[in-house]
């Protein structure tokens, strides 16, 4: 198993379209910016990147443009499903193109128990020498992997880390607590990321980073120093970022903001549509506040 660092500021890359198709060349400028701006760490294929609206051929892609762009970057890439037998599936497509570590989400829909979850991570780490990192999302999933799940499946070597976007305080604390040495928890939510890493969180997987990798990536540095006054500065500036990237569907807000910065079209696959004029103005109000504009 491949030992990478995964700690910092990991963003979740959006997947840019254009005329139908997936732009290629802006998804890779996009990289660039990332690798740019003193990013940790890619993760392609998420939620983010609208993954479930890409084909086999897109999402290999995607993958490739990424690792080709990565500057040798970590690159913990997408790959769960709600099918035990799809997810392994997928990860062995993916893995030839440059996958460095696995991000699994609980599987949506489904709705599974807290020992089918532990049974499904646990075949998929069985299925990979890759490392795997939990991905708790409930409010996408449906299901919520409880602190007790999420500890016994820490004991399994190449489960190196969750991702919490439960915002549940209580239970991440649980797990920050009594995590075994090695085992990362990093934040799912930007907005919790300052008191996650202050109770011991290594990092985020975070959205506003598509929009300002910079600050992001300042505002991390800042907190592995030790929670100073510059901290709770750029924790204050970006919050307004934090809240606007979710007041749709994300990531609907976030490429308002790259359309608004002249980086993307303003494109999506259904189900998913551009930003109400509302919150497209709104967004450009949040990136020229950041002098993104």
């Amino acid at each position: 198993m491949n030992n990478i660092k995964l700690t910092g500021c990991g963003t979740a890359l959006i997947t840019p379209f254009k005329d139908g198709d997936v732009d290629y060349a802006a998804f890779a400028a996009l990289t660039d910016r990332q690798v740019s701006a003193g990013i940790d760490f890619l993760v392609p294929l998420g939620t983010t990147g609208e993954t479930p609206c890409l084909d086999d051929d897109e999402r290999i892609k995607v993958l490739q443009t990424a690792k080709e762009h990565s500057a040798g970057l970590p690159i913990l890439v997408g790959g769960g499903t709600n099918s035990l037998k799809h997810t392994i599936k997928s990860m062995q497509m993916l893995d030839p193109y440059g996958v460095d570590a696995f991000l699994i989400v609980v599987p949506y829909y489904n709705k599974p128990t807290q020992e089918g979850q532990y049974q499904y991570f646990k075949a998929v780490a069985e299925s990979t020498d890759k490392p795997i990192v939990l991905y708790n999302v409930p409010g996408r999933t449906g299901a919520n992997m409880s602190a007790e799940t999420a500890l016994r499946l820490a004991e399994i070597p190449n489960i190196v880390a969750t991702k919490e976007a439960s915002g549940n305080r209580g239970q991440i604390e649980e797990i920050l607590r009594n995590a075994p040495k090695g085992f990362n928890v990093l934040s799912g939510n930007d907005d919790d990321t300052i008191w996650m890493m202050q109770k011991g969180g290594a990092g985020v997987i975070s959205v506003a980073s598509n929009v300002a990798p910079e600050k992001m990536v300042k505002f991390i540095r800042a907190l592995q120093g030790g929670y100073s006054e510059k901290a709770y500065k750029l924790n204050e500036e970006l919050t307004p970022l934090f809240t606007n990237c979710f007041v749709e569907s994300n990531p609907i807000p976030a490429k308002a903001a790259l359309h608004a910065m002249g980086l993307i079209e303003n494109e999506f696959r259904l189900p998913l549509v551009p930003a109400q004029q509302s919150t497209y103005d709104l967004m450009v109000e949040t990136i020229k506040d950041l002098k993104l504009l």
